[in-house]
């Protein structure tokens, strides 16, 4: 692709369809590179909007509000960073050969929903998964709890960060899981997928990035992150997660196979599970993934870098040049326009690093920042992550 001048007729022009802080790291790559970026997204002022050329407020659940946008700005490349998009606008978009969807439309509609992603992967790839099953009411998800063994989990088909989710232990829970993930989901759906425990030792996320080289499509891997979730959100991560040389393999097979299946180019976060030499398929985001987060201290070219350079058509570096680990800057209160105390403090750290995200609204479990930091050891970089996000004060501005 020849890259032109921004703001000018020359231009490459890149939506994202969701301007959040992961959106905010890929915009500013992208002005590296030369490119045009408009944000868009539902609320004003998201963290991606204050470094975008231009941004746009709008129902990306209401396709013909979205559709207007997208034909009124005529970008080339159509960036989905969300869940709640009106996806059949781009499949008609790619279809007509109007702008190039990252990965693809068909991607796109498939990993905004659990449903669509875990067909793919466990019924047409025949890849390892924990037993699972779909309920669209209370009954039907206490019938599918029975059937597949307590405790289960219980998550919306489209959410995020760990939204709607729960777990439960009893069938007199189901109704109140049932109602949880309802008011959890990204959109409203009646749907839930209902999900046995698996019996594993850790959770990793493995970036697959999909890119050309020499005009042919390759698929490179960094090294598995590891990562600490609570209530089904990351509160910290780390890189490299140590594994087996039989799990490694076994994990860069399952990613190969689920994003050869997607296609197109760009950042896969593929979530998987494993024990020993064992590894179960999770879930996949066809983007730069939260807990990939700490690459902006670890690797030669973050996972913001390599997604913006991969959906550009360049070739990309996944090497490792550090060990680090990133952990969460919470809001801690309901308010709009919060400041921040003890960045300096934080900052005298050794090694660490922060990402203020500028998220005009703060919630008490909202993700407002994150501190990163680098270490001789996975431990020592996890505890200077810790001691520096918790030095950051959320204060009411």
């Amino acid at each position: 692709m020849r890259l032109g001048t921004p703001l000018s007729d020359s231009a490459v022009r890149v939506m994202l369809l969701g301007a959040g802080e992961l959106g905010k790291e890929v915009a500013i790559e992208l002005q590296r590179l030369g490119a045009e970026v408009i944000a868009v997204d539902r609320y004003p002022n998201a963290p991606a909007m204050q470094v975008a050329h231009r941004s746009h407020v709008i129902p990306m659940t209401d396709p013909q509000v979205l559709n207007g946008v997208i034909m009124a700005e005529a970008p080339h490349i159509i960036v989905p960073e969300i869940e709640a998009i009106a996806t059949e606008v781009l499949a008609q978009i790619e279809a007509a050969g109007l702008a190039t969807i990252i990965p693809t439309a068909r991607a796109t509609q498939l990993t905004m929903n659990r449903e669509g992603i875990r067909r793919l992967a466990a019924e047409e790839l025949g890849l390892p998964t924990s037993p699972y099953a779909f309920a669209t009411s209370a009954a039907e998800l206490a019938d599918a709890a029975q059937r597949i063994g307590l405790p289960v989990f219980i998550k919306p088909v489209m959410s995020s960060s760990g939204k709607g989710q729960s777990m439960i232990d009893a069938l007199e829970d189901a109704a109140n899981a049932w109602a949880y993930a309802q008011s959890g989901g990204r959109v409203e759906t009646a749907t839930v997928i209902v999900e046995g425990r698996i019996d594993f030792d850790f959770e990793i996320t493995l970036l697959t990035v999909r890119s050309l080289r020499d005009g042919a499509v390759r698929t490179d891997f960094c090294a598995p992150i590891g990562h600490r979730q609570v209530k089904g959100d990351y509160v910290e991560s780390w890189q490299p997660q140590a594994m087996t040389p039989a799990a490694l393999a076994s994990a860069q097979d399952i990613a190969r196979k689920v994003t050869d299946a997607l296609g197109g180019l760009g950042v896969f976060g593929v979530e998987l599970f494993v024990k020993g030499d064992q590894v179960w398929f999770s879930e996949v985001s066809p983007r730069p993934h939260d807990t990939g987060l700490v690459t902006l201290a670890t690797q030669t070219q973050s996972e913001f870098a390599l997604h913006a350079r991969a959906i550009l058509g360049l070739p990309v570096d996944v090497s490792q040049r550090d060990i680090g680990a990133s952990a969460v800057i919470y809001g801690g209160m309901d308010a709009v326009g919060i400041a921040f105390e003890g960045v300096a403090e934080a900052l005298s750290v050794p090694t660490a690093d922060l990402r203020l995200f500028g998220k005009p609204e703060s919630f008490v479990t909202r993700r407002m920042g994150v501190a990163t930091a680098r270490g001789e050891t996975v431990e020592q970089a996890r505890e200077r992550a810790r001691e520096a996000a918790s030095r950051v004060r959320p204060v009411r501005g």
